[in-house]
């Protein structure tokens, strides 16, 4: 899997686990934190920064983002998703830039063309001057050897909604307002400038002070570790560390397609069109981008890590519930939303690894069998997989699919254009379906392996599983002790 931030998310691990190891041990003190910035940073010299100084105050930033702290200690933020400042500052601050290929021709044509001045002259090429320059472009068209790049920085051209800009310093700013925290920037960034809050601590101490703490594991997850890690292998490992046990968010799936499946007939009916309610980003999209949208077509239905949690809250009261995935947007959901009885905190796929590591446990082949969900419940994690099991819900009562209309948006800009037809009242299709990473949760961008690579271990997975109906499965849970809508909590008498 090749990503621009490989080596950051390396370093990110290597904190997360120092972390944990102190948290684990009851020696996490500031004293102990710093040591742990000179241990990854030791000098003289310095490793993959221009000094030792600037490494160790980039750990620092990085350490209250592990901590689930701000990662400024100046500017308060809600946000889950921040920036690190000091390793923001290597970017490029001109998003135009004169190449080798100017000739210094004597027309001077892209001097002539800029109507602030912002460009002159030198010995050697054109130059532009960063604070002069206002990125109109006239210069780039106006060049006759194309001597002249549009450097657009892969943070701001990877966010779906334009929610990244730059302050007069070149660094990244984030508005919070826009921002639907799906954490493509996170990954985009060749220098690890952006990062999302850690809630590993946190699940350590809820371990730790004896609480039953259950994982809620995404159906993404089966492939991403290779063919032979398996929901057991999973399981296993996270018992070994202290959770009280592993339930598969396929489970979840079952339930939300079980649910929005009445949904959709009803409004299938009514002649109303409706979007599918199970990606966190897509939901941050409509309440900050098309709020009307949100109050009028949105599925009223949990996700299926909120319904996996609020189906161990109604069997444990008082237990811990951690999701673990390849989101950034579900630590928005869980943390954000006020959402009752969703999971208390979230990990991604690199910090249940990065958790595991700090207790030395391996992820293992293990004899034995683990299914909770059904194999529609399991594909929720692929683009498509949702309107599968919620056609499938339909047809498992005996109702007629063949005339329904479902578009499939898989990716950010494939997801807004859907919206901006369903808001026009242009939408051709019956239903969306709305995923914001690429293909689905298992193009997420804290997955643990290239799609290529997940996939086809998934198929030999998933080729394991039996294939029970979802309505047959659902009839092995309590699913009257608990409400599947998102205002409620507990089933209404």
């Amino acid at each position: 899997m090749i990503r621009n931030d490989e080596g950051a998310v390396a370093l990110k691990h290597r904190v997360v686990e120092g972390l944990a190891r102190m948290e684990w041990e009851d020696r996490l003190t500031e004293q102990n934190k710093e040591a742990l910035a000179y241990e990854i940073s030791p000098g003289p010299h310095a490793t993959w920064r221009c000094c030792v100084y600037k490494e160790r105050e980039i750990l620092r930033w990085r350490m209250r983002l592990a901590s689930n702290e701000n990662a400024s200690v100046n500017k308060p933020s809600k946000n889950i998703i921040q920036v690190i400042e000091p390793a923001c500052e290597e970017c490029p601050l001109s998003s135009y830039t004169v190449t080798d290929n100017c000739r210094l021709c004597l027309g001077k044509a892209c001097m002539n063309s800029c109507r602030f001045g912002a460009i002159s002259i030198s010995d050697t090429r054109a130059k532009i001057d960063p604070n002069m320059c206002r990125e109109c472009g006239m210069c780039a068209n106006a060049c006759p050897y194309g001597a002249i790049a549009h450097l657009v920085r892969p943070c701001k051209r990877l966010c779906p909604v334009d929610a990244i800009s730059y302050d007069e310093y070149g660094i990244c700013v984030i508005n919070e307002e826009k921002c639907i925290r799906c954490g493509q920037c996170i990954h985009s960034c060749p220098f690890g400038a952006i990062g999302s809050k850690v809630h590993v601590l946190d699940v350590i101490r809820a371990i730790k002070a004896g609480k039953k703490v259950y994982a809620m594991c995404a159906p993404a997850i089966e492939g991403q570790f290779g063919e032979n890690i398996t929901m057991a292998s999973i399981r296993n490992a996270l018992k070994k560390i202290g959770f009280t046990d592993m339930v598969e968010v396929g489970l979840g799936g079952d339930m939300t397609a079980a649910y929005e499946s009445e949904e959709w007939v009803e409004a299938y009916a009514e002649g109303r069109k409706m979007t599918t309610s199970c990606c966190p980003a897509f939901i941050n999209l409509l309440i900050r981008h098309y709020p009307d949208v949100f109050e009028k077509n949105m599925s009223s239905i949990v996700s299926p890590m909120c319904a996996v949690s609020r189906y161990l809250k109604s069997r444990h009261p008082g237990c811990v519930t951690v999701f673990i995935g390849p989101c950034i947007a579900k630590k928005s959901e869980s943390q954000e939303m006020g959402i009752e009885g969703n999971a208390d905190y979230v990990m991604t796929f690199g910090e249940m690894t990065t958790l595991l590591a700090s207790r030395d446990v391996e992820l293992e082949p293990v004899e034995g069998e683990y299914q909770e969900a059904s194999i529609f419940g399991k594909g929720f994690s692929s683009s498509g997989g949702v309107a599968a099991a919620v056609l499938e819900c339909m047809k498992e009562r005996g109702q007629d699919t063949d005339s329904i209309k479902v578009r499939k948006c898989t990716g950010g800009k494939d997801c807004v254009v859907g919206v901006k037809l369903l808001s026009m009242g242009k939408l051709p299709e019956d239903f969306i379906e709305a995923m914001i990473c690429e293909g689905g949760c298992v193009g997420g961008p804290s997955r643990h392996a290239a799609e290529n690579e997940v996939r086809k271990a998934r198929t030999k997975l998933l080729a394991g599983a039996d294939k029970r109906g979802i309505l047959e499965n659902l009839k092995n849970y309590p699913m009257e002790d608990f409400s599947m809508v998102r205002g409620d909590m507990k089933k209404p008498e």
